[in-house]
């Protein structure tokens, strides 16, 4: 489960690269319920989506030389240069070096071994997200990936994270949590790209999702704003209603209704 009390390891912070920052505000603030705060002119455009006056995620324009439009998770980590090196040596690529973000932290984008982009985020002044696990908030997340003890042993090496095969409906799947933690803290699941027939031919990849009132609703809204179903909504015992989305200008995302009391 996702908290804000962030400790080494665990998802603290997400942001979005997309080419029309101001089109990508509109479609989630009529989604997610979001509004959109500038980070002022020294940030370069950067600004934060927030809910209730609390910061949900970031956001900026990327061009089409900086990469797809996307979402990218930051886990936490002590040392950002420490774990960028780690990375190096687990097989993994730095793609944006580690620097300092004004006094409030400093970050590095990276790759997994199979090439699955992701940050790194060491707390300054901003200790991670305002908000998680709320309606609009980032509520779990999940690695695609070809081959997901490869993967679990790459995040040991950079994360030390824990990873176990947990049940689900109908099966079960990888998941992951900080080290020194029990199953509470869990935040995220790792899932072969072959078992799932929608992601075959995909890039390994992250996937962000959100938590929502009305799972069903939400995708009606989104496609009415100009963004895509990727998955129809289902109903997972022991989870709730589940469907992932695609944004007007292809960055994809998930959302959740779960159920009371998960």
């Amino acid at each position: 489960m996702l908290t804000t009390r962030y400790v080494d390891g665990a998802p603290d912070w997400i942001d979005l690269g997309t080419p029309d920052l101001d089109g990508a505000t509109a479609f989630y603030g009529e989604v997610l319920g979001w509004g959109f705060r500038s980070a002022g002119p020294e940030a370069g455009g950067y600004g934060m989506f927030e809910v209730d006056g609390r910061t949900a995620a970031g956001g900026m324009t990327v061009t089409g030389e900086q990469g797809p439009p996307a979402w990218t998770v930051y886990f936490q980590t002590p040392d950002a240069d420490a774990t960028a090196k780690a990375v190096r040596e687990a097989g993994g690529t730095v793609l944006l070096a580690p620097m300092d973000v004004f006094d409030l932290g400093r970050t590095a984008v990276l790759a997994d071994s199979a090439g699955a982009a992701f940050g790194a985020w060491q707390p300054g002044k901003n200790k991670g997200l305002d908000v998680v696990g709320e309606p609009g908030a980032l509520c779990w997340t999940e690695l695609y990936t070809p081959d997901v003890p490869r993967a679990a042993a790459f995040y040991d090496k950079v994360f030390g994270w824990e990873t176990a095969n947990t049940p689900w409906p109908g099966g079960a799947f990888t998941s992951a949590r900080p080290a020194g933690t029990g199953e509470e803290a869990m935040f995220g699941g790792l899932w072969p790209l072959e078992a799932d027939p929608s992601e075959s031919g995909r890039r390994p990849r992250w996937l962000v999702y959100f938590e929502v009132g009305d799972c069903d609703a939400v995708v009606a809204r989104a496609g009415r704003l100009g963004g895509g179903t990727r998955t129809e909504p289902m109903s997972m015992e022991g989870v709730g209603r589940v469907a992932t989305l695609r944004d007007p200008y292809g960055a994809e995302f998930g959302v959740v209704t779960s159920e009371p009391g998960t």
